[in-house]
C-alpha cells in the first residue's frame, strides 16, 4: 500500500517533514482512504497518524558540565593551559596583595599604633615587596617594636 501523498499531506499539516510523519500499521487502510488535508487532521488527532521525536544530539551532559562549572569545579590543574598568569595576571595579584597592606598601614596611623614616620617607611617597604601579606606586616612591627611609643 502506498501512502507517500498521505504522508506528504500529514507532514504539511503536522508542519514537519516526511521522514517524522509515523503511520499506524494498524490504520494503513484507513490511511490510505484519506485524500483530503481535513482527513488527514482527523487521523492526527486519533492518533493514526503521529508525528516523530526530533533526532539531535543530547545537550544533557552538556548541561551537567555547565551546572559544575558554575559551581567552580572542572577549573583544576588539568584543565588548565597556558603561563599561571593566563588565569590572574601578576598586576592583578600584585593588586590583591598591596590594597590590603595598605588598608592595614592606614588604619594603623589613623588608630595611632604607628606614627606617620613609621607609616611612612613601612609603605615604601611593601611598596618594594619587602612583607607577603598583612600577616607577614604584622609581625615585622611587633619583631621590630615599630608600635606608637605611649
Amino acid at each position: 500500500m502506498k501512502l507517500t501523498t498521505q504522508k506528504r499531506l500529514a507532514a504539511e499539516v503536522m508542519k514537519v517533514g516526511t521522514s517524522r510523519v509515523w503511520i499506524d500499521p494498524e490504520f494503513e487502510d484507513e490511511v490510505s482512504l484519506a485524500i483530503t488535508r481535513s482527513d488527514i487532521r482527523r487521523l492526527v488527532d486519533e492518533g493514526a497518524i503521529q508525528q516523530k521525536q526530533k533526532i539531535g544530539v543530547s545537550r544533557g551532559r552538556a548541561r551537567h558540565i555547565l551546572r559544575q562549572k558554575r559551581k567552580g569545579q572542572r577549573r583544576g590543574p588539568g584543565r588548565r593551559k597556558g603561563k599561571h598568569t593566563s588565569k590572574l595576571s601578576s598586576k592583578d595579584r600584585w593588586m590583591m596583595k598591596i590594597r590590603p597592606m595598605r588598608k592595614e598601614l592606614k588604619k594603623l596611623r589613623d588608630e595611632g599604633k604607628i606614627t606617620r614616620r613609621v607609616y611612612r617607611d613601612l609603605y615604601l617597604k611593601a611598596k618594594g615587596n619587602a612583607f607577603r601579606n598583612t600577616a607577614h606586616l604584622r609581625t615585622y612591627i611587633a619583631e621590630h617594636k615599630l608600635g606608637a611609643k605611649r
